[in-house]
């Protein structure tokens, strides 16, 4: 019943996963940008909550002239001419309308939660015609000893063929890494009424990079082709050598990840770390960092409050455990989050890697804690703090947002893409700039509702730590580098939302190269420095003169929701 996922903690949900209109939405909305390289909107993310509001909005209105409001057909046709408008809307920087819709009805057959949805899918591919409509029912094929069960199978797609819908592939997801058996796939293909050629067995492979391959192998793409006619597509050569060469890049990275036996080692101080989907894109990102670089990535997590002192009284098998991780990590990395708790051990985690000279990298709540412990440590400032932990401090190095409400939670971040510009001369020596290609103007995705007080920049300026990019007024501090470390950066922003298997995020290739070695770290560089593009299409981002001479910006007004209104 959420309109979105921006008020849902991280152990509820799972990561909030932020779009580039500042669509807060579910974390499987970054597994589809980072797979088919596309860039969607808030409206590519529907709910219940979402729907409901439409439906009332129009019934206030009077839209549905004095008729009484139902389930059917008044929520089911709001969802289809939901999932109809949205599809035609282009995804990538060719402008083109989409030919194909990929449509995720998430939950289980027979949840109350799902029943809407799946009446008005019933009704939709009456709708759009048998040709231009597909179903995909995934299902568990649990193995026990060896034995692989249909039985779940064949009572899923029975209560969905009640529903009326009729599953034209059956993908059989087993948790082992032995494949579907031919005596299964026989099996299920004859209680679900499928040809054998419609079950796909989906098990256990060394990444889920290798899947797209494991389906295609099975046959996908030429069932798919010929069920929705897709031969009859017309597309360009253009397009088609795009699509060769993208397959061929995929099929090196994947093979390539199998041939690599040197490790990278980096260990994650956060917050939500009995949730590991909390921190999805970041483990990605790093994933994809560490493709590039030709390392498997060996991720540790260690809970922020095992490191505080607290901890080594009541706990000090996790005290000790945890700080054995920190000590012996390639690199650190403290990302986003909210609240007090755990912080105390983000900044003992941050001041050993800054005085150990190890590698780290501060995303967000992480790169205010990098200023607040340079301000406790460096400038001997003891009691400096974030608003965020104590809204009465007198010494508060990070303050809330002048703009940002305080009453109402629901989209009122500071969120979406938005630009940073980096201060003239930083080409010369900023690692972090010349990861992104040396480029004067990058854009990131951002959710945060504090910033670094402007009036303790310029004393922690002068004491060595460089803000080397700012927002487009050169008044918010964006990102933080020390000149004196092996790479010692953060960032205001997500950039972990932006990476791609085949383009990682910037700042995370610099951080895991970085953890591997100077050199490698060097490589990167000048492998950016000729070659880095950008994850979002070219009208999505305006030019560092137009920001720098005041005009209008996309995306880069700050704007409050209150009671629906901007």
């Amino acid at each position: 019943m959420n309109i979105d996922a921006g008020t849902m903690r991280p152990q509820e949900h799972g990561e909030v996963y932020v779009l580039n209109d500042g669509g807060e939405v579910d974390l499987d909305l970054g597994n589809y940008e980072r797979y088919l390289n596309v860039t969607l909107s808030r409206d590519n993310n529907i709910t219940t909550g979402k729907i409901y509001r439409e439906v009332i909005e129009k019934e206030r209105k009077g839209e549905y002239l004095g008729k009484t409001v139902q389930i059917v057909p008044h929520v089911t046709n709001e969802i289809q001419d939901w999932i109809e408008r949205v599809s035609k809307i282009p995804v990538d920087e060719t402008g083109e309308e989409p030919d194909v819709c990929i449509v995720e009805l998430g939950g289980t057959v027979g949840d109350i939660e799902s029943a809407p949805f799946v009446e008005a899918m019933r009704q939709f591919q009456f709708r759009v015609g048998h040709d231009n409509f597909a179903l995909i029912h995934v299902s568990l094929v649990p193995d026990l000893h060896g034995e692989q069960k249909t039985k779940p199978t064949q009572t899923t797609v029975h209560s969905l063929r009640g529903l009326g819908l009729l599953p034209d592939l059956i993908a059989c997801r087993l948790l082992v890494p032995q494949p579907l058996r031919p005596d299964t796939k026989s099996k299920i293909s004859m209680f679900c009424h499928v040809a054998a050629e419609q079950v796909f067995g989906v098990h256990d492979v060394s990444s889920v990079y290798h899947v797209p391959l494991l389906l295609r192998s099975q046959g996908i793409v030429e069932y798919l082709t010929k069920r929705l006619n897709l031969d009859q597509l017309h597309i360009t050569k253009e397009m088609t050598e795009r699509g060769v060469s993208l397959s061929q890049r995929w099929k090196e990275m994947t093979t390539g990840s199998e041939r690599v036996f040197d490790t990278v080692n980096i260990v994650l101080v956060g917050k939500y770390t009995d949730l590991k989907d909390s921190y999805m894109s970041v483990t990605k990102s790093l994933e994809h960092s560490a493709f590039r670089v030709h390392r498997k990535l060996v991720l540790q997590w260690v809970e922020s409050s095992d490191l505080e002192p607290e901890t080594q009284e009541a706990a000090p098998a996790k005290y000790h455990d945890a700080w054995r991780a920190v000590v012996g990590a390639g690199g650190i990395l403290v990302p986003g989050g909210f609240g007090v708790r755990g912080t105390g051990g983000m900044l003992l985690a941050i001041k050993y890697a800054r005085d150990q000279k190890i590698p780290f990298l501060g995303i967000c709540l992480g790169f205010q804690l990098a200023v607040v412990e340079w301000c406790r440590n460096v400038l001997n400032l003891p009691t400096t703090t974030s608003e965020e932990f104590d809204p009465q401090t007198k010494t508060p190095a990070v303050v809330f947002m002048p703009e940002i409400s305080k009453t109402h939670m629901g989209g009122t971040m500071r969120l979406g893409l938005r630009p940073t510009l980096f201060e003239p001369g930083t080409e010369k020596w900023s690692k972090v700039r010349k990861l992104y290609g040396g480029a004067g103007t990058i854009w990131e995705r951002h959710r945060h509702r504090y910033e670094i007080n402007p009036e303790s920049v310029e004393r922690i300026t002068m004491s060595g730590m460089d803000f080397v990019g700012k927002d487009e007024k050169g008044e918010r501090m964006q990102v933080m580098e020390l000149r004196d470390h092996p790479f010692f950066i953060g960032l205001q922003a997500h950039p972990e939302f932006c990476t791609r298997p085949l383009n990682p995020s910037p700042p995370f290739l610099g951080f895991v190269a970085a953890a591997c070695g100077a050199h490698v770290l060097q490589e990167q560089i000048e492998y950016q420095l000729r070659n880095f593009v950008p994850p979002h299409p070219e009208d999505a981002m305006v030019s560092e003169e137009e920001l720098r001479s005041g005009r209008p910006v996309p995306h880069g007004e700050d704007k409050v929701l209150v009671n629906g209104t901007t």
